[in-house]
Formats: structure tokens, sequence, C-alpha cells
């Protein structure tokens, strides 16, 4: 029996039934939509609010009896009474990209701020702006897009659509070789009481078209020393990559360390594109990423490298799934974990095949450290395969450092907690180093260098 895939069979997408759910509404939910909700205006951005408006006022923030969510207790989050924060931060410090110097976009508690951004001197044949900054055409041209993605119908993307007033616009023009990186920035301050924000991201690349794109969440930091607050980030991402285009895209998420993080990252894959994800997970409480690939033609090659440090109480969940309805393609896939003290983290990883996908070549491995007793990873590669001729293996491990190979450093003079700072080094740069942005590869490396230690019981 082949697999057909919609909307509802996309995995990850976590459609919520509007049969089950309307027995019940969820009142907490509720009040964030509304909170949410901008006044209305008329025309398609009021209509898309609407419909999507609609879906989450008949859904539920999942729970742990939901299979999809079964390791991520979101309770710790219902808890939490959010309010919308702005202000100006025109003060507001944030590490400039070398190479992003004057291609970047700011946003600010999914407030865009122009006084931080700079996007002069961009070759012809490529739009970076926000919504407000398009043309009357370029506006028309996003309808065919924003919001459009498969699992759109998941209730955070859902919120995050309900509430859209701006967004993060990256299109690439036909034929446009782009060799200067995109840095989306997207930080969150929190206030006097918990907040949230929605980040919205459209990336487009025509066919034939290449863009290096990087995605970073940060918590903001004040001239003047601030405690870091509760907050919550509610981000979508959608791209679109067309016949033969190129995109190279990183995603960084380094919130607070009392924040809250929900992102979905949707991909489109046309015939003969190429699309690569390095995501790297490192702040945040809780957090939880859905990364989805959907495969509209054939021979395309899709590359995704994760990696997870957390420590502490964290909570990091990682949920990706490549659905490939075409023959001739070709999927690789490497996500680590680097658990340390109480962390936990979670990777789902789902690969669909169908009868119509032959010829298709998919690899998926999740490599796991444990650097304490009470650290723990929950994880679940999946291949669902239908098709007869293909070439896919997945796999999982889970280990620790090894005392031995510690040992080895010593006796060359090392001692033991440098020799676990190399070891550890070593395991996250097999990910870090295929980052294509040198200065961001520096600035991470130096990051798993200064880690505290993730040792502690």
């Amino acid at each position: 029996m082949s697999i057909q895939v919609s909307p509802s069979t996309i995995p990850n997408s976590n459609v919520v039934s509007l049969t089950s759910t309307l027995l019940e509404k969820d009142a907490y939910l509720t009040e964030l939509l509304n909170l949410v909700i901008p006044p209305k205006t008329e025309g398609w951005l009021q209509d898309l609010r609407e419909g999507a408006a609609s879906w989450v006022r008949h859904s539920t923030i999942p729970t742990t009896r939901e299979e999809e969510w079964r390791f991520t207790d979101l309770s710790s989050l219902r808890k939490v009474q959010f309010n919308l924060e702005t202000g100006n931060f025109a003060s507001l410090q944030f590490e400039i990209l070398p190479e992003a110097v004057n291609s970047r976009l700011v946003f600010v508690n999914g407030v865009f701020a122009p006084e931080l951004s700079a996007v002069a001197d961009l070759p012809p044949g490529i739009v970076v702006s926000n919504l407000a900054g398009l043309s009357v055409v370029e506006l028309e041209g996003i309808q065919q897009y924003l919001a459009q993605a498969e699992g759109a119908q998941e209730v955070f993307t859902a919120l995050n659509t309900a509430g859209i007033t701006d967004a993060a616009v990256v299109w690439v023009k036909k034929n446009v070789v782009v060799e200067t990186s995109i840095h989306l920035v997207f930080i969150s301050i929190a206030g006097e009481t918990a907040t949230i924000s929605q980040p919205r991201c459209l990336v487009v690349a025509e066919s034939g078209s290449q863009v290096m794109l990087v995605e970073e969440y940060v918590a903001g930091k004040m001239p003047t020393p601030q405690e870091g607050g509760v907050y919550l980030t509610n981000a979508v991402t959608e791209v679109w990559v067309s016949d033969n285009a190129q995109v190279s895209h990183t995603r960084i998420e380094r919130e607070g360390a009392e924040a809250f993080h929900v992102g979905k990252t949707a991909i489109a894959q046309s015939r003969d594109s190429r699309y690569t994800c390095h995501a790297i997970t490192l702040g945040a409480k809780l957090s939880r990423h859905n990364l989805e690939i959907l495969q509209t033609g054939e021979q395309t090659e899709t590359n995704l490298n994760g990696l997870t440090i957390i420590s502490g109480k964290q909570l990091a969940d990682t949920h990706s799934a490549i659905a490939l309805n075409y023959p001739h393609s070709m999927s690789k896939q490497l996500h680590k974990c680097i658990v340390g003290d109480r962390a936990h983290a979670v990777f789902n990883g789902k690969v669909l095949v169908p009868k119509a996908a032959q010829l298709t070549d998919a690899v998926q491995l999740n490599r796991n450290l444990l650097l304490s007793s009470k650290a723990r990873v929950d994880t679940k590669p999946q291949l669902e395969i239908t098709a007869d001729n293909v070439k896919c293996a997945h796999g999982a491990t889970v280990s620790q450092l090894e005392d031995d190979e510690i040992f080895y450093l010593q006796s060359r003079g090392i001692d033991e907690n440098d020799a676990r700072k190399l070891l550890i080094n070593a395991f996250a740069a097999e990910v870090i180093n295929q980052i294509p942005v040198s200065s961001l590869r520096e600035i991470l490396l130096n990051t798993v260098n200064n880690l505290k230690s993730l040792t502690n019981d």
C-alpha cells in the first residue's frame, strides 16, 4: 500500500482534528490567541489571519498523551501568563557577523528594528525586507507563499499566522547567485512580566538561484544588566526552493535561560533543488523545533545537520520529517546531542519513502553524548518505506566519554578537565565545521570551548 503525502500525512505537522477538539476548547490557548491577534484590517493578510485564528479556536495545546509530544511536557508553559512587550531598543547589543555587515534584518520581540538593520549594497536580484518595505508587486507575489507550506494547521504555526503583522522576507530572483550571507536576527527582550513574540520568516529562491541564510534567535543584552526573564518565542519559517535552486540555511537558537522556544521550519523542494540546513540548539529552558521537508519534484538533494548542546534542567526537542514523493532523490541527516547535568534531549526523525520515490538514497543518524549519570535522551529515528528499489539506512547511538580516551590524553600531559573539553569539542566540531560562515563557526566553537561544566550530577 503506497503512502499518499498530504497536509494531514506529513509527520510532525501535528494537525489537530476538528472533530476531536470541538468537544473541548482550550481556554489558555484562547487567551494567547486574543493576546496576539492584531487590530482588524482589510485585504488578503486579514483573511489569512482569520482562517488561522478559526483553526486555533478549535485546537488545543499538545499534551504528553499525543505521540509527537510524549517526551515534551508543556504544562510549565501553561502556568505562565504572557503579555506583549514593545519599546525602543535602539541601544540593544548583539553580535554582527562580518559576512553580513550590510545584509541583515533585525527584529526585536517580533517587531522590525530598522535602526539595527542594514540592507545596503545588496546585489541586484535579491529582496531582503520586512513586509512594510515591499512594493505592491512584491506583496502580491508573496501571497502564493506566505502561510502556504504544508503543516500550516499545526497549533503553534496557526497561532503564529493568526498574529502576523510583519515578517522577514528574502526573495532571490531567477538565476541570481548571492555571494553575501543574509543574516536574520530575532531578539527577545523579557519585560517586567512574561512576554510573547511571534517571528515570521519567508524565503523564496526562484529557479536557478543560490542563497546563504543565517537565522538566529537570541536573548537581547541591554547596556544596563538585567536578569533574564521568562518569555515565549513562537517562530515560523517557510523556505521555497524552486527548480535547480540552492539554499544553505543555518539556524541558531540561543534563547535565555528561562525562555520557551517553539519553532517550525517548513521547506518545499522542487525538481533538482538542493537544500542544506545546519540547526544549532543551545538555549532556552524548553525548546522544540519542527523541521519538515516536502519534496515536490524529482532529483532533489537534502542535507540536514543538527547539534544540540544543553545542560542544567534544559529540555530540547527536535522533530524532523522528510517526505520524499519522487524518484532519484538523496537525503542525508546527522543530528548530534551533547547532554549534561539533568538535561533532557529528544530526537524524532522520520523519512517517508512511498512507492513513487524509487531510486531514493536516504541516510539518517542520531548520535548522543551523555555527560552525566542523570542526563537523558529519547531518540527515535524512523524510516517508512514502501518503495522496493531504494538505498536507505538509519540508526542511533548513545554513549558517554570513554575513560580510556580521557586517560590517553592525560598521559600526554593534558589534565582531566581539558581532556573532557577536547573530546566534547571534537564531537561537536563534526557539525559546526560544516557551517559555511567562517565567523559563525568560530563563535560556536568558542561557545563550546567556554561552556561551564556539563557534568555535574
